[in-house]
């Protein structure tokens, strides 16, 4: 087993990782090195062959595979070292990471660590969707690798599960395969599908106005021996059932993160995003450790992993020149129907900002106050006109410097 060492290493190749490794190399860092599993970098983009990316990061739209190659190709220009079918098998220690590829097993020793491995959709069998086991069933992710990459038929009639931003990409993905979608299916009152592109928002906007949108249902049976042959719905206000014709089932969304690796480290995880645990300046608990990108919530959009990955190189730079790690982290809970809250813990120079917060919510509440409470203590209130599932939303942080640096636990809430 061979022992390499690097400055900075960076444990994912998707808009994170490899914005983090060009930031670090244009900070002087010498030397950057980028391992993924995957047999190609770029991430979950290079994967979605619809536009709609690069407007914020290069103010341009790109399809997700020409995003991906840009960055891959900035990364390789500036000398960023790039691992292709590699994969963390486990911790040495804080700062030493084992992997196996097909040249070998080895090790990697890093001054600094960056995990950014993403996230992943639930399959049916983590929903417990009851039924049979019949060919024609996907995520997201799986059905982009048969039509895209494998160039193979998927059906001919589709029915999608969840009405948020990535269903329209499990959309756009049949639509180019040929395939007619009967319905998208979402147990929320009101669709989550938003428009953020306005150059192609007449386009989805035409396409989707001849597909029906089922809200207040759920999916409970699949059936067909050994070809999907239909779903059966439940309305959950009437408990009526209805039967829909189809041999595709997606289904989309309720992103678990892709913590393995963070697992392994003994990193402190937060029970809301079910990643690893950070502050503002993206720290994990172990020093020298920081993480970014949807690993710390599913899903944002690329864009968004990309500029945590930027902000990451900054932090990771000066802690290589002796930025001290904080000793103490004061953690931010959430309670339901909140679903998350990001960053969530603070350090004690957090409380010097004024940054806000982004959360999310499990429903739809209408007219609703969101509060910070350090034990029974209000910090701050926040009025919102509608709280929406799958929205990322902003929470003021004028309130950080009334934080008592040694006092309770923070607690993100809704009133009442």
């Amino acid at each position: 087993m061979t022992t390499q060492e690097t400055d900075v290493l960076v444990v994912g190749a998707g808009p994170a990782g490899l914005s983090s490794a060009i930031a670090l190399k244009r900070l002087g860092v010498d030397r950057v090195t980028v391992v993924d599993r995957e047999p190609e970098p770029g991430g979950m983009p290079r994967l979605c062959h619809h536009t709609g990316f690069g407007l914020w990061d290069f103010h341009r739209l790109y399809s997700g595979p020409a995003y991906a190659r840009r960055y891959v190709h900035q990364a390789l220009t500036l000398g960023v070292e790039i691992r292709t079918e590699t994969t963390i098998i486990g911790w040495e220690d804080g700062h030493t990471l084992a992997y196996t590829s097909p040249q070998g097993l080895g090790v990697l020793r890093a001054r600094a660590i960056l995990l950014a491995t993403g996230v992943r959709e639930r399959p049916r069998s983590a929903r417990l969707v009851p039924g049979f086991r019949p060919r024609g069933i996907f995520t997201t992710g799986s059905l982009q690798r048969f039509v895209d990459q494998r160039h193979l038929p998927v059906g001919r009639r589709a029915v999608i599960v969840g009405a948020e931003g990535v269903s329209l990409s499990a959309f756009f993905t049949l639509h180019k395969a040929g395939v007619e979608v009967a319905a998208f299916l979402t147990e929320h009152p009101h669709h989550q599908m938003g428009f953020p592109y306005a150059p192609v928002k007449w386009l989805w906007v035409d396409l989707l106005r001849r597909t029906p949108i089922r809200t207040g249902v759920r999916i409970s049976h699949i059936w067909g021996p050994k070809r999907v042959e239909g779903v059966e719905i439940v309305h959950q206000g009437s408990g009526r059932r209805e039967f829909i014709p189809c041999d595709t089932v997606v289904f989309t969304g309720e992103w678990i993160p892709e913590h393995e690796v963070a697992r392994q480290g003994g990193l402190v995880m937060d029970p809301g995003t079910r990643g690893p645990q950070v502050d503002g300046a993206l720290r994990t608990s172990l020093p020298g450790v920081f993480a970014a990108g949807n690993l710390l919530r599913g899903a944002e959009t690329a864009a968004t992993s990309a500029q945590e990955g930027r902000l990451a190189a900054q932090r990771m730079a000066a802690f290589l020149e002796g930025q001290p790690w904080p000793a103490h982290r004061l953690p931010i809970q959430v309670e339901a129907p909140l679903l998350w809250v990001f960053p969530n813990s603070l350090a004690p120079e957090d409380l010097t900002t004024t940054q806000p917060l982004t959360f999310r919510t499990a429903q739809f509440v209408a007219k609703a106050t969101v509060e910070v409470r350090q034990g029974k203590r209000l910090l701050h209130a926040q009025t919102y006109r509608r709280l929406v599932p799958n929205e990322t939303l902003r929470l003021q942080g004028h309130w950080r410097p009334q934080v008592d640096p040694q006092g309770e636990e923070l607690t993100l809430r809704v009133s009442g």
